[in-house]
């Protein structure tokens, strides 16, 4: 990839050398840093080395009377205007000039602060303008009028109010394994920004679970990303998450693909093991019937805090484990733990941001003989 921002653009850190120099770095780093868990070799998973985001967020400056998209300086307290950006894929940077242009055109530019893009493959587009204002139906009547002529969603967006002109999501098809799933991702909630490397990843993990039998476990399911594809694979899937939007979009997600074998549970992982262990009784468990799954394996994909020690011994009962882990220093720690009872038997890369220093890593643990 080549951008004239690269040396001052904060999104971008490491650049030179180009796309596969900042990759073999990444890989012999992963590579030493596991080397107490892992000795095999780490598989590594490419990303387009541009046009790679389907998700982005910049902000706006007021440079006089031009409003210009702008990111953080590599300097701290500095910004920089962009007038390229090779990381969002073409549908968005197509995008993104006409709209700030008629954002001008019509004068909506008033204490906007922030635009944020979510793009499906195929171009289907969500925009969110953040206001530091409320919005009146003016604002409502040009931003209607805007999203006709680029053929595009728009959220408005101010404290405590929020305007949708056409849909607050996007319908994205995933390829994974020759099969398509089909998803319903939601504007202002969490997404894998690397729609690629996410097919690449979820295939990874299906692959890893391929002589596993019974039934699955998931903990911090979000909005079924992994749960669906695992759903073709397993019996059933018992699967958890604490944020309700998460839960109730991967319940559409689950009817858009046809998949009836999945449980969703809407509790945090401390109270979903609580429940498990008879700790106290929780009403959202009432309908749960958990004596009729076979729980030998788990799939866990926790925040960058990664995983509770309660959260690890718990993990650690079930024979096989397939963790996914977007920090890799709170994954070293949280294997100081699993593999007291479980062996590193596979591990794996996913460059879902190039030209920073973050990696998704992925391990497979099987229980000690």
């Amino acid at each position: 990839m080549i951008c004239k921002h690269f040396g001052e653009c904060n999104a971008c850190k490491i650049y030179e050398g180009g796309y596969q120099t900042q990759l073999q770095a990444k890989q012999a780093l992963n590579t030493e840093r596991f080397s107490k868990f892992y000795t095999g070799k780490i598989a590594v998973f490419e990303s387009l080395e541009s046009h790679y985001r389907a998700r982005s967020e910049f902000k706006i400056w007021h440079d006089g009377d031009t409003l210009r998209y702008a990111m953080n300086h590599k300097e701290k307290g500095r910004v920089i205007f962009i007038e390229e950006c090779p990381q969002v894929n073409e549908h968005i940077e197509k995008l993104m000039p006409k709209l700030l242009q008629m954002i001008a055109e019509k004068e909506m530019g008033f204490k906007l602060f922030g635009v944020d893009f979510l793009s499906s493959s195929r171009g289907e587009i969500v925009v969110s303008l953040l206001y530091h204002r409320r919005l009146d139906n003016e604002w409502e009547v040009l931003a209607k009028e805007i999203a006709s002529d680029l053929n595009i969603s728009i959220i408005g967006r101010s404290r405590k109010q929020k305007v949708v002109i056409g849909r607050d999501f996007i319908c994205e098809t995933l390829h994974i394994a020759g099969k398509p799933y089909i998803f319903y991702y939601i504007e202002n909630s969490f997404t894998q920004p690397n729609p690629r490397v996410n097919e690449q990843m979820i295939a990874w993990a299906m692959e890893k679970f391929a002589d596993a039998e019974g039934d699955l476990l998931e903990l911090y399911c979000g909005a079924g990303n992994f749960t669906i594809p695992f759903a073709k694979i397993f019996d059933k899937v018992l699967a958890t998450e604490v944020s309700k939007s998460s839960i109730n979009a991967a319940k559409e997600n689950m009817k858009l693909n046809s998949v009836e074998n999945i449980e969703f549970v809407r509790m945090s992982v401390e109270d979903f093991v609580g429940a498990l262990d008879g700790v106290r009784e929780y009403r959202r468990m009432k309908d749960i019937d958990i004596k009729s799954y076979t729980l030998e394996s788990i799939f866990v994909d926790p925040p960058r805090s990664g995983m509770d020690m309660a959260s690890c011994l718990f993990s650690a009962r079930h024979e096989n484990i397939v963790y996914i882990s977007c920090n890799p220093e709170t994954l070293v720690r949280d294997l100081e733990i699993l593999t007291q009872t479980h062996d590193v038997i596979d591990m794996a890369l996913f460059d879902q941001f190039p030209y920073t220093h973050h990696v998704e890593m992925g391990v497979k643990l099987k229980k000690k003989a």
